[in-house]
């Protein structure tokens, strides 16, 4: 069944923050840190630092409710600047490639920073930010990733 989540976005401490968070909320990861240093080699890609390749590339923890939080650290060295307004992602893991592109499609017109759902090593993925200004992803997991 389809669920919601909420992306964050740190500037290299989202391990410290989710070790807090587990904490606060007495829960386990549901998906265990995956480092920047799991991600396959892709053309273009630059040569990451050793302090860049121990950053968090992916990890989610159940909070109340039903609901996940989830995070990412943004590496400057890939080109990412965190400011505040980017560092919160609301993401939709529906069922199917296509409920994805539905949503991709509707909820990206009048939008900008799209990158259309594809195949992704992990699975279906996509984002945009619309056209009120909210930054959305699209996943249909291969694997339990969430």
């Amino acid at each position: 069944m389809g669920h919601v989540s909420i992306y964050l976005n740190f500037m290299g401490n989202a391990e410290e923050a989710f070790n807090y968070y587990k904490k606060v909320f007495k829960t386990e990861f549901s998906v265990p840190i995956m480092r920047m240093k799991d991600i396959p080699a892709q053309p273009g890609m630059p040569e990451l630092s050793e302090a860049d390749k121990n950053k968090v590339m992916h990890v989610a923890l159940p909070i109340l409710g039903g609901t996940e939080i989830m995070a990412t650290d943004m590496p400057e060295s890939m080109g990412h600047k965190l400011i505040e307004g980017n560092n919160v992602t609301i993401s939709l893991n529906p069922d199917t490639k296509e409920e994805a592109d539905r949503l991709y499609r509707e909820l990206s017109q009048g939008g900008t920073d799209s990158v259309a759902p594809h195949d992704e090593f992990w699975g279906y993925w996509g984002t945009c930010k619309d056209k009120f200004g909210i930054s959305w992803m699209f996943n249909v997991s291969s694997h339990p990733l969430h």
